[in-house]
C-alpha cells in the first residue's frame, strides 16, 4: 500500500500567457484532482502531483487533470493542451513552475513557449490592501538606501517613485513625454500618472510575492498627491506611517554630486539639484507638516552615521515588521549599504 504524503495546501494560481496555442492561456488553479498513483508510482494529497504542487485550467476544459504538474521521471515541469496532449515544458526540479525562464516546446506544442506567472492571490478576486509606509526626505537624504536596506534585510517591499516614473519614461508613449517634461524642470509628474502607478505596482507585488508590506520612496510629494491617494484607496482608509528623513541642504548637496559620476542621472547636477530641493520645499513639506498634524510622522536625522539612521528605521517598522527576518543577521549588501565593509571594484 502506498502512503499519501499530508503536504501544504496549494493556494497558489498560475497565469499563463502569450503561447503559440491560444487554447494554453489563461488560469490555471490547485488542482482538484483525487490522490492518483503518477507515471513514477507517487501518491500524492489533492493539489500534488509527484510531491509537487499542481494545477488546473480553471475552466476546466482540459481532458488532462492536473493540467500543470511535476514529471518525476522527465524532471520537468509540463503544460498540457485541451486534448491532453502535452505541449511546454521546462527541464529543473524548482519547486514551482519557473516564471523568469522561457520554457520549451514540446512535441505538440507551437512557438512560442507562454510566460508563466504566480500569483498568490486568486487573480479573479480584489487584491488584499497594502500595508505602507510613506518614506520622504529632500533629495540625497538617504530615502533609497535605507528602503534597499529594510528590502534586503527587514522583508519589505521598496518602491521607488521616481524609479517608477523612469521605468515608465524608457517605455515610451505619451506620458513618457509628460513625465520627461517633468523632471527636466525638476517638477512633480502629474498626479493621476504617480498614482496609477504605485497602485498597479503594489498590486503586481502582493498577487507575486505573497508580500504587502510596502515602503512608498518619494510619496506623498504634494498634498495633491495625497488626495489622488484617497481617491484610489478610499476617504475612510486609515492614514498611513511617514517616515521623514531630514537632512541640511549643504550635506544634500555634496552626497548629490559626489554620486554623480555613479549614477549617470541627468537630474544629479547643481541646477537640478537646487530646483529639485525648493520643489521639495514648496510641494512636499506641506505634506510633512500634514502629517505631523496628525502624529503620523516619524523624524529621521540622516546626517547621522548610516548605522545610527538605520537603527532608528528598524525601530519605527518593528511592529509591522516580521521576526524572523528582524532576527536574521546582516546580509553581505547590507554591510555594503551600510558601509560596514567596501563594495566590490569594478573591473
Amino acid at each position: 500500500m502506498v502512503e499519501i504524503i499530508e503536504q501544504e495546501t496549494n493556494t497558489l494560481f498560475i497565469e499563463v500567457s502569450g503561447s503559440g496555442l491560444p487554447e494554453i492561456d489563461g488560469l490555471f488553479v490547485p488542482s482538484k484532482a483525487a490522490p492518483t498513483k503518477s507515471e513514477s508510482g507517487t501518491l500524492s494529497s489533492i493539489g500534488y502531483w509527484n510531491g509537487k504542487m499542481a494545477w488546473d485550467r480553471a475552466d476546466g476544459a482540459s481532458a488532462r487533470s492536473p493540467s500543470l504538474s511535476y514529471s518525476n521521471t522527465y524532471q520537468s515541469w509540463r503544460i498540457s493542451r485541451l486534448d491532453g496532449h502535452l505541449a511546454y515544458e521546462i527541464t529543473c526540479e524548482d519547486p514551482l513552475p519557473p516564471t523568469d525562464r522561457e520554457w520549451n516546446v514540446y512535441k505538440k506544442g507551437v512557438a512560442p513557449a507562454p510566460k508563466v506567472v504566480l500569483h498568490h492571490f486568486d487573480p479573479r478576486k480584489p487584491c488584499p490592501k497594502p500595508n505602507v509606509v510613506f518614506v520622504l526626505g529632500g533629495p540625497g537624504s538617504g530615502k533609497g538606501t535605507m528602503c534597499e536596506l529594510a528590502e534586503t534585510q527587514l522583508g519589505w517591499i521598496h518602491l521607488s517613485m521616481g524609479e517608477l516614473l523612469r521605468a515608465e519614461l524608457e517605455r515610451g508613449g505619451m506620458k513618457a513625454d509628460m513625465i520627461a517634461e517633468c523632471l527636466k524642470a525638476g517638477k512633480l509628474a502629474p498626479n493621476d500618472i504617480v498614482v496609477t502607478l504605485l497602485k498597479n505596482a503594489m498590486e503586481c507585488a502582493t498577487r507575486t510575492t505573497g508580500k504587502n508590506n510596502f515602503l512608498l520612496d518619494g510619496f506623498p510629494r504634494s498634498m495633491k498627491n495625497l488626495e489622488g491617494w484617497f481617491e484610489i484607496f478610499g476617504q475612510e482608509s486609515m492614514l498611513p506611517k511617514m517616515l521623514y528623513l531630514e537632512c541640511p541642504y549643504d550635506v544634500l548637496e555634496q552626497r548629490i554630486l559626489g554620486r554623480a559620476n555613479f549614477t549617470g542621472r541627468s537630474d544629479d547636477n547643481l541646477e537640478s539639484i537646487k530646483l529639485r530641493f525648493d520643489t521639495f520645499k514648496e510641494e512636499t513639506l506641506p505634506a510633512v507638516d500634514y502629517f505631523r498634524s496628525k502624529n503620523k510622522c516619524a523624524e529621521i536625522d540622516t546626517s547621522q552615521d548610516r548605522q545610527t539612521v538605520y537603527s532608528d528605521i528598524v525601530s519605527h517598522l518593528g511592529e509591522f515588521t516580521d521576526t524572523s527576518f528582524a532576527d536574521k543577521p546582516l546580509t553581505q549588501k547590507s554591510e555594503m549599504l551600510l558601509g560596514l565593509r567596501p563594495f566590490p571594484r569594478k573591473k
